[in-house]
C-alpha cells in the first residue's frame, strides 16, 4: 500500500494545525456555525442530529493494521467505543466532540490518515475494487490509478469549490465490485486492439433523488493521459454545472440536459486546449513509483485443499456456511480472499467496536500480511488468506463476533445512519435492518434464497444506495409518519440498472413483512435454485410482487 513521504507528511500536518486554528476560534465564538461550516466541510466534520460526526479518509480502501489499531484507539478515546464504516470506503465517528477533532487528526496524521475532502464540493475519497490486487483477471491494479487521482485532486485549486460534490471510482476487471456505473466518473482499466492499456471513461452516474446510470464518454482513453483527460471533465463540468440549484447541480444533470454527445465535444476540446498549453500528465517514472507501492506480495502456491480445511470442513457446520458466502478464490493458487462480516444477525450494519478492530488487526497480522480492505458493501476484506488458515481464521474472527457467513445473502444488509444520526432522513434505517436480518437469521434459509442484496435509505440522499438494491427501501414522511417505498430489481455491478418501484410505501412493520413476502414469492415462482433472485425479477417483472404486496389491487 502507499506510504506517505515527506511532502505526503508535511501536507496534513500543516492541514491538521490550520484546522486546530479554525475549531479554536468557533469555540471562542470569533467563528459563527455559518462561517465555520465550509471550514469544517473540508476537514470531514459533520454537524448531525445529535453531535458532530467525523468522516476519516481510507483511499480505495485499503488499511494496514497499524491504521486499524489507531481507528480502534480513537473510538475508545474520543467517541462511544466503535466506528461506522461506509459505502464509500470510508469510517465515521458519530459522536465526538469538536474540542477533541484537531486531536483526532493529529492521531490520525501519525498513522498516514486523514479526513481531508470527505465532505463538501470537492473530489470525495476516490473508491476501487476491494479486492484489488488479490484476485484474477485484472488489467492492472485499480489502486494505483486510485492514488495517482487521489493526490491530482487533493486540494486541486480548480476543484476545491464545484458545483456540487464529485466521486470517483475506479475498477480493473470486467466484473465491477466498485459501482463504476453509478459515479460522477467511472474508469474502467482495459486492453484495446493492440494490447495497450487505458480506460473507459464513464461520466454522469450517480443516485440520490435523480438517480441514473452512467453513460460512455470515451471507450478507450491512453492511461497515460489520464489526468490531462480528468482535468478536461472537470473543467467542462465547474464551467457549465449549475449552481443555481443543488439538486440539479451534480453532472449527471449537466449530462442528461446537454446530451453525452455535446458533454463529449465539449470535453475533447477542452481536451486538446491543455494539451496546447501545458502538460498535466503524469511522467512514467513518477507513476511507476507509486506502482511499486502496490506490487503484489510474494506468495508461494500451497495446497488448495490442505488437511485442516477438509476436516474442519467435514466437522463443522458454521465453518462451511462461513466458507461458501465469505471466502473467495485468490490469484494466487492455496490463497483466499476473506469477506469479514459487519452484519451480525441484528447488528448495525457497517458498526464495528474498539475491540473488535484491534482483534482484526491481531487476525490481519497473523494471516493476511497485515492488510485489511474496506468493501462497498460496508464489510472488511482479508485479502491474502492461505487456505490452510481459514479455520484459525476463522475460529478468530467468532471469537471476536466477526464470522457471521452471510457474504451477499439477504442479511448482508446495506443501510445509511438514518433517522437515528441523520438531521436529513425522514425515516429509520438501521432498526429496519436489524429486523429483517432477525427474520432471516436462519443461514440454512439464507443460503436457499441465494444472492439478494438489500439496501436501505432513510432519506432520497441514497446514501443507502436503495436505488441498486435488488430489493431497495427508501425512508419516506407520510404525514408525518416514517414509512418506506420499496424498489425491485436495481444492481450496482458491470450492468448497473436502477430498480423499479413497486407501489405505495408500508410502515415499518409491513417494510419488514413486505420483504418477506417479496423473497417468497421469489421462492415460489422461480425456475429452481440456480435462477437469482435478479433473473427471476428480469423474467418475471414487477407483476406477481405486487399482487402478493397488494392483494385488494390488481397488479399492474
Amino acid at each position: 500500500m502507499y506510504r506517505y513521504d515527506a511532502f505526503d507528511a508535511a501536507f496534513v500536518r500543516q492541514r491538521t494545525e490550520q484546522f486546530r486554528d479554525q475549531v479554536a476560534r468557533r469555540l471562542s465564538g470569533e467563528l459563527t456555525e455559518e462561517e465555520f461550516k465550509p471550514l469544517r466541510l473540508m476537514n470531514g466534520l459533520y454537524l448531525q442530529l445529535h453531535a458532530y460526526m467525523l468522516r476519516v479518509a481510507i483511499p480505495y480502501g485499503t488499511l494496514d493494521s497499524r491504521q486499524l489499531r489507531k481507528l480502534a484507539h480513537i473510538a475508545r478515546t474520543y467517541d462511544k467505543g466503535y466506528g461506522h464504516f461506509t459505502t464509500r470506503q470510508n469510517i465515521q465517528f458519530n459522536w465526538p466532540a469538536l474540542v477533541d477533532v484537531p486531536s483526532i487528526l493529529e492521531e490520525l496524521a501519525e498513522v498516514e490518515m486523514h479526513a481531508i475532502q470527505t465532505s463538501g464540493n470537492c473530489i470525495r475519497n476516490v473508491t476501487a475494487d476491494h479486492y484489488a490486487g488479490a484476485v484474477a483477471g485484472e488489467v492492472e491494479d485499480p489502486r494505483i490509478w486510485a492514488e495517482i487521482i487521489r493526490q491530482w485532486s487533493s486540494l486541486h485549486p480548480e476543484f476545491s469549490f464545484l458545483p456540487r460534490k464529485f466521486k470517483i471510482a475506479v475498477t480493473g476487471t470486467t466484473h465491477d465490485r466498485a459501482a463504476v456505473k453509478l459515479h460522477d466518473i467511472g474508469l474502467v482499466l482495459t486492453r484495446d486492439a493492440a494490447g495497450a492499456v487505458g480506460f473507459q471513461v464513464l461520466v454522469g452516474g450517480g443516485q440520490g433523488r435523480t438517480p441514473m446510470v452512467a453513460k460512455t464518454l470515451r471507450d478507450f482513453l491512453p492511461k497515460e493521459r489520464l489526468l490531462s483527460y480528468l482535468e478536461a471533465i472537470l473543467r467542462t463540468y465547474n464551467l457549465l454545472g449549475r449552481r443555481d440549484n443543488k439538486y440539479k447541480a451534480r453532472i449527471k444533470i449537466l449530462v442528461h440536459e446537454v446530451g453525452i454527445e455535446e458533454v463529449r465535444r465539449l470535453v475533447e476540446a477542452e481536451w486538446e486546449a491543455i494539451g496546447r498549453e501545458t502538460s498535466l500528465d503524469l511522467p512514467e517514472a513518477e507513476r511507476a513509483r507509486i506502482a511499486a507501492h502496490f506490487a503484489p506480495p510474494d506468495l508461494t502456491p500451497r495446497p488448495a485443499e490442505p488437511p485442516a480445511l477438509v476436516e474442519a470442513l467435514a466437522t463443522h457446520r458454521p465453518f462451511r456456511h462461513w466458507l461458501r458466502s465469505n471466502v473467495k478464490p485468490h490469484r494466487t493458487p492455496g490463497y483466499a480472499v476473506v469477506d469479514v462480516s459487519l452484519k451480525p444477525i441484528g447488528g448495525a450494519p457497517g458498526d464495528m467496536t474498539d475491540a473488535q478492530m484491534e482483534a482484526l488487526a491481531d487476525l490481519a497480522d497473523r494471516h493476511s500480511l497485515g492488510e485489511i480492505r474496506v468493501s462497498h458493501a460496508q464489510n472488511l476484506v482479508l485479502p491474502h488468506v492461505a487456505r490452510e488458515d481459514l479455520p484459525a481464521l476463522h475460529r478468530g474472527l467468532a471469537a471476536a463476533g466477526l464470522a457471521t457467513g452471510n457474504n451477499r445473502l439477504v442479511s448482508d444488509i446495506i443501510a445509511c445512519p438514518g433517522l437515528d444520526y441523520c438531521a436529513l432522513a425522514n425515516a429509520r434505517s438501521i432498526p429496519i435492518a436489524q429486523r429483517i436480518s432477525e427474520r432471516f437469521a436462519d443461514l440454512d434459509r439464507q443460503a436457499d434464497i441465494g444472492p439478494l442484496e438489500i439496501k436501505i435509505s432513510g432519506c432520497i440522499n441514497a446514501c443507502g444506495h436503495h436505488h441498486v438494491g435488488h430489493i431497495g427501501l427508501l425512508g419516506v414522511d407520510r404525514k408525518g409518519e416514517e414509512a418506506y417505498q420499496i424498489t425491485l430489481g436495481g444492481r450496482a455491478d458491470e450492468n448497473a440498472a436502477i430498480g423499479r418501484i413497486v407501489g405505495p410505501a408500508f410502515d415499518a412493520d409491513g417494510a419488514v413483512a413486505a420483504v418477506e413476502t417479496i423473497v417468497e414469492t421469489y421462492l415460489e415462482e422461480r425456475l429452481g435454485p440456480d435462477e437469482s433472485f435478479l433473473a427471476a425479477v428480469e423474467r418475471l417483472g414487477l407483476a406477481p410482487f405486487k399482487a402478493r404486496l397488494y392483494p385488494d389491487k390488481r397488479a399492474a
